[in-house]
């Protein structure tokens, strides 16, 4: 059976399973309350920078989840917007892909292009982890402007509805790369407070005029607008934070944020 392998186990996250599982249970280990909610954006730095948030960020999905989660995740090498159909290795097991949902989407399949590609790898093992039953759908985004954003978002939908699915969309995304701590914070909160009223044109707007380097703006405005199609009434901004956080230097920071629509 052909597999997508871990591309950056070791790197990213540990590739040792013990140590991952001792890791995934130190992310999660704050009981936070699951809030319902049907999509998030979750970070893809290394877990020792942004695994606390992005385990905030799962954790406010229902424990019992079993379904599919539809991964948006940025191109960081250029490629063009794709799917990958085919299983994922993770330290902790295979997570299998939902290929009715993936054929449904109607994006052209590259499993070359997500080779190398960690925005999406790097939230499987949480799946896994959280969610051991829970198949995945991957894509991988390239153009991110509005226009593609939107149109994602429609053949998302529109694949959940026609097979039935139950599913759970992930945009895949850091903020901020290389500034000020102060000055990270506060364009980041600025474009996010955009999205607490699903004003994605305002999003854009308001990344455009700060210069922010969030790296998956295209992702996060899909799954805005996906979820807000498929009843998502409100977005909460669970937790805010930097890399300075961890290294204690805030002169160049990435920011990190956990963000769920319920």
């Amino acid at each position: 059976m052909k597999i997508r392998p871990c591309a950056v186990s070791g790197m990213f996250y540990p590739k040792d399973p013990d140590h991952l599982e001792q890791l995934m249970a130190t992310l999660f280990k704050n009981a936070w309350p699951s809030l319902g909610a049907i999509g998030i954006v979750a970070p893809h730095a290394g877990y020792i920078y942004s695994g606390a948030v992005a385990a905030r960020a799962f954790a406010s999905i229902d424990r019992g989840f079993n379904g599919t989660f539809v991964i948006i995740g940025p191109s960081h090498r250029g490629f063009g917007t794709c799917v990958s159909a085919v299983p994922w290795e993770t330290p902790l097991g295979i997570v299998d892909n939902d290929t009715e949902l993936v054929e449904a989407l109607n994006i052209g399949v590259d499993e070359a292009s997500h080779s190398e590609e960690h925005s999406l790898e790097v939230q499987v093992p949480f799946i896994k982890y959280r969610f051991p039953r829970a198949r995945i759908a991957p894509i991988m985004m390239g153009r991110q402007d509005y226009r593609s954003a939107v149109l994602l978002s429609q053949q998302i939908t529109s694949a959940i509805r026609r097979t039935g699915k139950n599913a759970m969309i992930v945009a895949s995304s850091d903020f901020s790369h290389y500034i000020r701590a102060d000055i990270a914070r506060t364009n980041d909160l600025y474009a996010m407070e955009a999205l607490e009223k699903f004003d994605i044109p305002e999003f854009y707007k308001r990344i455009g005029e700060r210069g922010i380097t969030a790296c998956g703006y295209g992702p996060i405005s899909a799954m805005a607008l996906a979820c807000r199609e498929m009843g998502g009434e409100k977005t909460e901004i669970l937790e805010y934070a930097t890399s300075g956080d961890v290294t204690g230097d805030d002169s160049e920071v990435v920011g990190y944020a956990a963000i769920a629509v319920i």
